[in-house]
């Protein structure tokens, strides 16, 4: 199973960015993939979600109303288009694969993971 993200970058605060998260290899129907967060001296965040199986969705706190999590099911990829970025959100962004299809901030849901992709925002 590999997941594969893209999308990341450099842009000034306010500005916007569109990550990817393409699954392949994995054979099971209905999982979820989740979106978490590694900021320089923090933990990992679970900012969002989305199950395959029935759609359900979930963002954090501190990304509600700012980010939007999508499916394109013809390409096996999931969408983060993230909005009114701020200095804060700086971090490496990760996706990851729950096999059951749940949705949940919890990182230890989450089998596979992603290498990652770089998000820097500039005041």
């Amino acid at each position: 199973v590999q997941l594969v993200e893209s999308g990341g970058g450099e842009v000034q605060a306010g500005g916007s960015l569109k990550l990817s998260c393409v699954v392949s290899g994995f054979t099971g129907d209905g999982y979820a993939i989740g979106w978490f967060r590694v900021a320089p001296g923090r933990e990992r965040e679970g900012i969002s979600g989305i199950s395959l199986a029935d759609g359900d969705t979930f963002y954090s706190n501190s990304v509600k109303g700012r980010l939007t999590i999508s499916n394109e099911n013809a390409k096996n990829a999931v969408y983060l288009q993230t909005n009114s970025l701020k200095p804060e959100d700086t971090a490496v962004y990760y996706c990851a694969l729950e096999p059951k299809g749940l949705v949940d901030p919890d990182e230890y849901e989450y089998d596979y993971w992603g290498q990652g992709t770089q998000v820097t925002v500039s005041s």
